[in-house]
């Protein structure tokens, strides 16, 4: 049986084995490795990039996984480019990518940056069907591996980790599971029709929506929070600013226009606070 579903050979099963790779919901988690990395205030690029191959081998095993389960055991998809045993494949590929990484990272790191590694890929291979039915880890999956992302690429480089590294994945974490309720959100009519208990589906769109928006600001408020104790660099306000922006006006959109905005607007939120990091303009 050939990789793709619609032909075989091997640039068709390069394509669709390219397909998984979404970079929307891949940069982030990539990102925040690297953000990490940064944030320890010395960087090695070989374990800065072992690190981040790490996070994007379980990112993308959640995609794949996820495609798998909604295709071929829920059948809730239409359409899949990747045959059934494409989708072992890639899964089988990524994985030994990941635990490759994961060794050479206690290699060179250490075990404490290996195992708070580990937690990336059981949460991604897992998310579906076993973590994706309930509210709570549905909503969070995706932000703590974020969290789990930025500690571990602190500590990947630092070889511990520091009240900076802790405090930033508790606001990314806060701030990325409001975004999630809003994203969910925008299926809440066929998620209620299969009885996948998302956030909106538990509490009723209007109750998420506004959950949703408490999470965001309560994430804004810690970074200010964190600022004036002088965790964060008082530079780091301008992320609030920006984010609150843009979460001001998804506020007044759709579910589907919302998470757009908001998702793009978490890409803003972290490249100011990389910049207030990275240069410390105020500090």
């Amino acid at each position: 049986m050939p990789i793709s579903r619609r032909e075989s050979g091997v640039v068709p099963a390069a394509r669709a084995l390219a397909s998984q790779v979404h970079p929307v919901f891949m940069l982030p988690p990539v990102a925040c490795s690297l953000f990490g990395g940064v944030l320890a205030g010395r960087f090695a690029p070989a374990v800065g990039l072992l690190h981040a191959t790490a996070i994007f081998a379980a990112v993308y095993t959640a995609h794949v996984k996820d495609g798998y389960v909604d295709f071929y055991v829920r059948d809730e998809d239409d359409d899949h480019p990747l045959s059934e045993r494409g989708c072992k494949t890639a899964l089988a590929g990524s994985t030994a990518l990941f635990l490759t990484c994961l060794l050479a990272l206690w290699v060179v790191a250490g075990v404490g940056t290996a195992l708070l590694t580990l937690p990336t890929w059981l949460i991604a291979y897992h998310h579906a069907p076993q973590l994706d039915t309930n509210p709570v880890t549905a909503t969070t999956g995706y932000p703590l591996g974020i969290a789990l992302a930025l500690v571990g690429g602190f500590h990947a480089q630092a070889g511990a980790l520091a009240p900076i590294a802790v405090a930033f994945a508790a606001v990314f974490l806060v701030l990325l599971s409001g975004v999630k309720v809003i994203d969910d959100a925008q299926d809440f009519e066929y998620d209620k029709s299969i009885q996948k208990r998302t956030v909106a589906v538990t509490v009723g769109p209007r109750r998420a929506r506004t959950a949703a928006y408490a999470l965001m600001a309560t994430a804004l408020l810690l970074v200010v929070a964190f600022a004036a104790l002088a965790v964060f660099p008082p530079s780091s306000v301008a992320a609030v600013a920006g984010f609150g922006a843009v979460a001001g006006v998804a506020r007044r959109a759709d579910a589907e226009l919302a998470t757009m905005l908001l998702v793009r607007g978490s890409y803003l939120f972290l490249a100011l606070l990389l910049v207030a990091v990275w240069f410390r303009p105020l500090a």
